[in-house]
């Protein structure tokens, strides 16, 4: 079988769009592209309608790359079995690229293909079969200008730049003085600011000097005079705790300001109910006798 479509797209760009395996597969009507396929060989299935009946296939498509000649031929190969029977089928087609100047500038693809199978796909007719064939070439034209569209291709110059992670990075030098080598050599700056070993010594006295260093706190301080500068509680839990042992002390209760407050006592409540229940039982018997008694003179 033989045909032709026409794409409104330079034949360069035409070109280099059919070496891309997968947009060529992903163009072609009726295919489901599975998610995990290689980018170079595209799988999944394939609803073909030919006549009255529908026969889904499910295969695999290779593109092979054309050769160095401005007339060379992209060959598209796709072989793929019934996903409801035994049949199977095989598809070479080749495309030459043309330009073409009609209904505008664009190319035309020259498609001359060779089908084998057997299964459902006997039963059709040669005219329906043919007709079929030239039906899924014009919508792959059509789905292939949209694609274009949508995601042109990269040009040349684009695709021989480098990127950012493409930049060849030099290795790191195992000199541990290279650092050294390079930096500003000694004398060539202000005389300032090469400065010696004394000259740091002096500094750093000048850091450390009584008028800088702010005067410790005296609750952080030890001694006598520490002491009496520290307040008293301060003081007295410092002296206890000379001379006892690490243990004694990590066990210590704490003192002053840091020691538990005591829970309230609650002897006065049970004090009162103590004397409360003694009393209730006199009111009561009080109360007993005096109606006994009343009843006695009645």
């Amino acid at each position: 079988m033989e045909h032709e479509v026409y794409v409104p797209f330079p034949v360069g760009t035409v070109r280099q769009a059919l070496t891309e395996p997968e947009r060529v597969a992903r163009c072609v009507p009726g295919v489901q592209l599975d998610a995990e396929a290689a980018a170079h060989r595209p799988e999944g299935r394939l609803r073909l309608r030919i006549g009255s009946s529908t026969i889904t296939y499910r295969g695999s498509l290779t593109v092979s790359e054309p050769g160095d000649g401005a007339d060379a031929a992209v060959t598209v190969e796709a072989k793929g079995t019934e996903t409801r029977g035994d049949g199977a089928v095989a598809l070479t087609l080749t495309v030459r690229l043309s330009p073409a100047t009609e209904p505008g500038p664009g190319t035309t693809l020259s498609c001359a293909g060779t089908v084998h199978g057997d299964g459902r796909l006997t039963e059709a007719t040669d005219r329906s079969a043919e007709s079929a064939g030239r039906r899924l070439l014009d919508r792959f034209a059509e789905n292939l200008t949209e694609d274009l569209r949508q995601r042109p291709v990269p040009d040349a110059g684009q695709a021989a730049r480098p990127g950012v992670f493409d930049t060849e990075v030099p290795p790191p030098s195992l000199d541990p003085h290279s650092d050294e080598d390079a930096a500003e050599p000694a004398g060539t700056g202000d005389p300032a600011d090469a400065a010696g070993p004394a000259d740091t010594a002096d500094a750093l006295d000048d850091l450390v000097s009584e008028d800088r260093v702010p005067e410790l706190r005296a609750e952080h301080a030890y001694g006598p005079e520490a002491d009496a500068a520290a307040p008293a509680e301060a003081a007295h839990a410092r002296r206890t705790m000379i001379g006892r042992s690490a243990e004694e002390v990590d066990h210590a209760p704490p003192r002053g300001r840091y020691a538990p407050v005591p829970a309230p006592e609650t002897g006065g409540t049970s004090a009162t109910l103590r004397w409360a229940a003694p009393a209730a039982a006199v009111v009561l018997a009080s109360a007993v006798v005096v109606g006994r008694v009343l009843r006695r003179r009645r």
